[in-house]
């Protein structure tokens, strides 16, 4: 008798206690998830700067504003969708130099943003037409500072990674530096030569390397010459001697092939990493391939 009441106040107590922890657990409030730090960047060249920095990043969200392929942002007009993908953004990071045109519309939309413009400490500006050339990211010293700032910044206003960015942005230093050592070396030979630039986002490449340009203004997608422009620079290039054409990989050759045939000139493709993959490598991988390029030329 004894041992069937003991039976049975042991599984009253046992009931009890089963009772109270799942009423403690229905009852416990909720812990809502931390909400990530939002980064957005403009477009693709500061999208690769800004995943090498972020890679290993606890709690944030890396968002490009316009589509990887868009190309330059000359007269870009922001979509429906791009201003969705800056909704509970914390942080906006821009090339600057007035390439993005648009951001006093995205300010007037979302005030509390912070802009972070990684053309802050960029010091050797290159004006054409009396307009600034924003194409700063194709020499490898301003691309650098680019990725100075924006990590350095990212650090102030996320201090939670500021490790991360840190070690980072050595890391990813380190690898521009090694190969600005290689343009350094390898392309010795190349300062003082001519050549004619059909496309303004290599005027910096050029200077970095040494090599006497004349940047001619064209239409920025199609790279084309008006008649008179052609007679003009077929005259240049024959009492000059000039022998090299750049041109970008993605631009239209027309204007660059009449060029070559009326002056048995040759045409080298560079790249101006405006466009590519998301890899964090594709910047890297795009000067190299720059590099043996401009190899060529000598």
């Amino acid at each position: 008798m004894k041992k069937k009441i003991s039976i049975a106040i042991l599984v009253i107590v046992v009931m009890i206690v089963a009772i109270c922890v799942v009423g403690k657990r229905v009852g416990a409030p909720k812990q809502e998830a931390k909400e990530q730090f939002k980064i957005v960047t403009t477009f693709y060249p500061i999208f690769i700067m800004t995943s090498n920095i972020t890679q290993g990043a606890q709690n944030i969200e890396l968002v490009n504003m316009t589509d990887i392929s868009v190309g330059c942002l000359h007269d870009y007009a922001l979509s429906t969708q791009d201003m969705k993908k800056l909704e509970k953004a914390e942080v906006v990071i821009q090339n600057g130099l007035g390439l993005e045109n648009f951001m006093d519309k995205i300010l007037d939309t979302y005030s509390n943003i912070q802009i972070i413009d990684s053309s802050k400490n960029i010091t050797n500006r290159i004006e054409e037409n009396g307009e600034v050339n924003n194409h700063i990211w194709t020499s490898l010293s301003n691309y650098i500072l680019q990725v100075e700032e924006i990590a350095n910044r990212l650090s102030q206003i996320n201090p939670e990674n500021e490790e991360v960015y840190k070690r980072n942005k050595e890391s990813y230093i380190k690898q521009l530096k090694e190969l600005q050592e290689r343009y350094q070396t390898e392309l010795t030979n190349l300062k003082g030569k001519k050549a004619i630039c059909l496309n303004e986002a290599f005027s910096y490449l050029a200077k970095e390397v040494g090599l006497d340009i004349i940047s001619v203004e064209t239409n920025h997608e199609e790279s084309s010459l008006s008649a008179e422009k052609m007679k003009e620079m077929i005259e240049t290039m024959k009492s000059e001697q000039i022998t090299a054409i750049l041109v970008d990989s993605q631009d239209d050759l027309k204007s660059a092939q009449t060029l070559a045939n009326e002056t048995g000139a040759r045409i080298f493709s560079l790249q101006s990493g405006l466009i590519g993959d998301v890899a964090n490598n594709s910047y890297v991988q795009t000067m190299q391939d720059n590099l043996t390029t401009l190899k060529e030329i000598l």
